[in-house]
């Protein structure tokens, strides 16, 4: 139902007033029947304004007391509880029952069929002491402390006490079968529960302020001095000690390929048969015997020379060999006809080059 409809005596911190009652044209039957069984004196109930008008006065009596709920709560702080091992005798000493008490402000059975239920002055001083008393200090206790802790914590007791007095508990018209004499009444049908809720929702803990963002440094990198590159990489002493070569000077690193006709004849250009004769003999080559001892007949073992020259058969049967220049008259020609020794010539010294070996 709007907030609009409500009357002034629903709104907070405001005094008790005459019940706002609205009817419909048709009175429901069983509210003939709470009347009639309220009421010590018989009153005539034939038409909706003697409805309204029974109605209206039983239910702005002062007596007209409801009671919507029973809360059990903490009698002192958390920590001042007393310890027991009978969980009986904790709850006696340490809770007590708060009946939240209420009184009617607004019947409407037209347009939203409801009723609208308001604490008491005495609910609501009862409610604002245990939260000031008890509540605040067990919620402070859970909480690390912060420079705005404390008013906080009062703004918070401020907001409890404002919600408290605007409190107001709407209900169906229905919930006024539980009506009893002089006005009072009791909840029906389990709608004790739900303003027990409501009532919970009122107490808000103390949040503390979320922790501060850990902001990370980030350093910048050192940004190294320019310096010469050549001096970083290349001392100046192994700089100093490359000398510049002419290009005359540098030798190739391998011998330009020459035709192995051209070679052997510019190297025996000139030398005939006589002098090929007069040649000095190869020197000898170093021979290392597989073993420093030899085995002789007579079964002792001797030492044999570390080198042997060779024969002189072969010795002299290699200086009698003719050399390739001899073989043809042309320096790359195949043929030895004009000029030079024939290959009739060729195989004869090939074939005392193989009788001596």
């Amino acid at each position: 139902m709007p907030a609009m409809l409500l009357p002034a005596s629903a709104q907070a911190f405001a005094q008790r007033g005459t019940v706002n009652v609205v009817l419909s044209n048709k009175v429901e039957p069983w509210l003939t029947a709470t009347l009639k069984r309220i009421n010590k004196i018989k009153r005539p109930l034939n038409s909706v304004p003697q409805h309204t008008r029974c109605l209206t006065e039983t239910l702005s009596s002062p007596n007209a007391i409801w009671s919507l709920c029973s809360i059990m709560i903490p009698k002192a702080p958390e920590a001042e509880l007393r310890q027991d091992s009978n969980p009986l005798v904790e709850a006696m000493f340490n809770y007590q029952m708060l009946q939240v008490e209420a009184y009617v402000v607004h019947v409407d059975m037209v347009s939203q069929n409801e009723v609208a239920f308001k604490l008491t002055q005495d609910t609501i001083d009862s409610l604002i002491e245990h939260h000031k008393e008890v509540f605040s200090i067990d919620t402070a206790a859970k909480t690390w402390n912060w420079p705005d802790k404390d008013t906080q914590l009062k703004k918070l007791q401020e907001d409890f006490v404002q919600a408290a007095n605007k409190f107001v508990y709407r209900t169906s018209a229905l919930a006024l079968e539980g009506l009893e004499e002089d006005g009072a009444g009791e909840l029906l049908c389990g709608r004790s529960d739900e303003v027990r809720q409501q009532i919970s929702n009122l107490y808000v803990h103390l949040m503390p302020p979320p922790p501060k963002p850990v902001v990370e440094i980030i350093r910048p990198t050192p940004i190294l001095p320019s310096s010469n590159i050549s001096e970083t990489w290349w001392p100046s002493q192994h700089i100093s000690a490359v000398q510049p070569v002419e290009a005359w000077k540098i030798v190739p690193s391998s011998p330009s390929p020459v035709s192995s006709c051209d070679s052997n004849h510019g190297i025996w250009t000139g030398v005939g048969m006589p002098d090929i004769n007069n040649l000095p003999s190869p020197t000898p080559s170093f021979h290392t015997p597989y073993s420093t001892a030899a085995y002789t007949t007579s079964g002792y073992y001797t030492s044999s020379p570390a080198w042997s020259a060779p024969t002189p058969v072969t010795t002299m049967a290699m200086s009698s060999l003719p050399l390739p220049s001899m073989l043809a008259s042309q320096p790359c020609g195949t043929s030895a006809g004009m000029g030079g020794f024939g290959w009739d010539r060729y195989n004869e010294y090939s074939m005392q080059y193989a009788t001596a070996m």
